[in-house]
Order: structure tokens, then sequence, then C-alpha cells
């Protein structure tokens, strides 16, 4: 059987060497052009983060002992580069060099000393290269799932909406009287029929994220009537839970404004995450209050520019039922619903997390069982 890594004509074969001495490239450039892999060379470090940016190869042999940028801090960089794809790191050390331990927890795959021995350099590089290829695989499988999962979601979007239309004029009678049995079932028709419309909306959406499709228009957004919108819409919600709506800017006695609440920011996606945050609220609160506060935190004290005005933090925080530290670990990944039987279907928070994070903010939560959840919410302010 032929090892595809061994092919010329296989896609994963480029391999960039990285070494200040010229006789080592030259040792191992010639030992693997005979085997028909394509060989780059790179003669220090930052040469080779620049290649690697460029034009990432399938496999990179490195020096560890250079001037100027050693090995572990070139390993260093491209495991810290998210842009990248994996890239197999194999390195190379001489026998009398410290421990190579510090290289593999940086993110080497593999390491083999000097002077090198043809059959083990490529054992090692088949080796390694084979490692990329079933990775390669398996991202290329999750790439076809979510685009599926995406397809599927948008496609299932359309009957949902027009079963939605539907319901609700059968249920305004449009096709003759309405008992009031048939009232009943249409409204729990109704309801099912919207929370998957709501289900697969957000799913939609998370999927839209994760692939790098969402468009966001940023402009100035007043985070206090966006707010006060919020308070509007969800007050039946809450009048249902007999829970009380409370919301605080922060202002002065004497009325004066401490924040401007002004953010930049998408304004629909903003109040997509503020609506999940209140509305989660709500739902696990079946007696006391939800709180909305308003307040601007001060730049740090290491920040130089002065004309940085600071982070806007928006908090909820409810008296319901709380989290426990196990699912607090968990509670903003994807699909990990909690173990409360109101709980949906792990998607809401993810999504707010993941518009957070699209507007260079963070959220938090902190809770205890029994006693209640608090939600923190931090953006940039608004800059003039």
């Amino acid at each position: 059987m032929i090892d595809p890594s061994r092919s010329q004509n296989h896609p994963a074969n480029r391999i960039l060497v990285v070494d200040d001495s010229p006789d080592n490239v030259l040792l191992v450039k010639t030992i693997l052009e005979e085997e028909g892999y394509d060989i780059a060379q790179a003669d220090s470090g930052y040469a080779a983060l620049a290649q690697i940016e460029e034009l990432p190869p399938d496999l990179v042999l490195l020096d560890i002992m250079m001037p100027g940028m050693d090995g572990y801090e070139v390993t260093r960089r491209i495991r810290n580069n998210d842009r990248l794809p994996f890239i197999p790191i194999l390195l190379i050390t001489a026998h009398d060099q410290p421990s190579v331990v510090e290289g593999l927890d940086l993110g080497a795959d593999d390491f083999i000393r000097k002077p090198v021995e043809l059959d083990e350099l490529l054992a090692r590089v088949r080796s390694l290269l084979r490692l990329k290829h079933s990775v390669d695989e398996r991202d290329e499988i999750a790439r076809q799932r979510e685009d599926f999962v995406s397809r599927l979601t948008h496609d299932l979007r359309t009957p949902l909406v027009a079963a939605d239309r539907m319901l609700t004029l059968l249920q305004q009678g449009a096709l003759g009287e309405i008992t009031p049995e048939m009232d009943e079932a249409f409204a729990t028709m109704v309801r099912s029929n919207q929370n998957l419309l709501s289900m697969v909306n957000t799913l939609l959406e998370v999927y839209r994220y994760e692939a790098d499709r969402k468009n966001l228009n940023f402009s100035e957004v007043d985070l206090r009537q966006l707010i006060q919108e919020l308070i509007e819409e969800l007050a039946p919600m809450a009048e249902e839970k007999d829970c009380q709506l409370k919301v605080s800017y922060g202002d002065a006695p004497d009325g004066k404004r401490k924040t401007s609440g002004l953010v930049y920011g998408d304004r629909l996606e903003l109040r997509r995450l503020l609506t999940n945050l209140v509305g989660n609220s709500i739902k696990f609160t079946d007696r006391g209050s939800v709180e909305i506060r308003l307040s601007q935190e001060p730049p740090p004290a290491d920040v130089a520019d002065p004309a940085d005005p600071g982070t806007v933090k928006i908090e909820v925080e409810d008296t319901g039922t709380g989290i426990s530290e196990e699912e607090q670990a968990l509670l903003f990944e994807r699909f990990r619903p909690g173990k409360h039987k109101r709980s949906g279907s792990g998607l809401g928070l993810h999504l707010c997390k993941r518009i957070a994070q699209a507007h260079q903010g963070t959220i938090s939560v902190n809770s205890e069982l029994g006693k209640g959840s608090l939600f923190t919410l931090r953006l940039n302010a608004w800059r003039d």
C-alpha cells in the first residue's frame, strides 16, 4: 500500500525547514526532496513566521536554538495564532541542548535529535503528516456538518413562518366560527409553533456567528433607550409571573446622569442579547424581582489614553432559582441546557456570549442555588 504522504500529488506535502545553519538545512532538504516533498526554508524565526502567515505549510521542522527568536517562541506564536490551520511542529534539537519539554508544552507535536538519522526523520515526518491529514479531514467533516445544519435551519424557518401565520388566521376565525375548545387547541398549537420557530431562529444565528457569516451594522447605541424598550416589551411576561421589573441607571439624586449609556455596536444584536438575559431571568423567577442596572466604569489605571471613556456595565439580577457552580462552568457553551425543568435548548446564553465577543465585550454570571443570579455584561463605552 502506498503511503499518501509520500506522493508528490498529495495536497499535504509542503514542509517548512527552519534552521540558521545552511548545512543542516541542506541535509534535511536533500533527504525530504528525494521522498517527493515540497520543501521551503527559513533561516530565522521571524522569516519562518512570515512565510507561515503568507502560505501555511503542512509541517514545520523547527530548530530550537536560533539567534533572535528561538524555536520555543516560534512554536508559541504559531499556536497562539487563531487564523492558522493546524500545523504539526517537529522540533530539532542537539543532544547537548536542554530538555524539549518546554517546546512540547507550548504545542510542538514531536522532536528529533541531531545528528538526524534518515529513517527516523522520514518516519516522524510521515507520522506527523498523517496526523495533519486526520485533523484536516475532521475539520472538513465539522464544517460540512455545520453548513448542513445552517441550511437545514434556514429551510425549516420558511414553513414554520407560514404555519404560524395560518394558525393565527384560523385562531381569528378566518375559516369559520371557533368554539372554545378549538380556540384552546389553536392557542396551544400557536405557542408550540412559535417556540419551535424561536429555537430555529436562535440556531440559525448561532451558526451565522460560528461560520463568520454574520454581518453587523455598528453605530452609536443608546442603552438607556434600549433597556426602556425591553421593559415595556417584557412587562406582560413579568406580570404573568408576578415578578417585579426594576431598572436603575445610577443617576445622581439631582437627576444628573452619571452614565451616558452610549456604546458602539449593532443595536439589533444588543437588543437580542439583553432580551435573552432579561427574559431568562423572568423565566426562572417565580417570585420577587428582576433588576437591570446600568453603570459606567473608568478605564484601568494603566491605560495611557486620557480620552478612553471606559466601560459600560449592564447587570441583570434576579431573585430566582439560581444556578449551581457545576452548571455555571458550562452555562455559555452551546447545547448545554441546565438541569432545571424549564431549561431550553442551551443556545440562548451561548448566542449572548457570541454577541458580546463580537462587540469586544464580556459576559459573566455569579449565582447561588436558591438565591438568584447576577449576569454582568461589559461593553466599551462610546468614544466621541
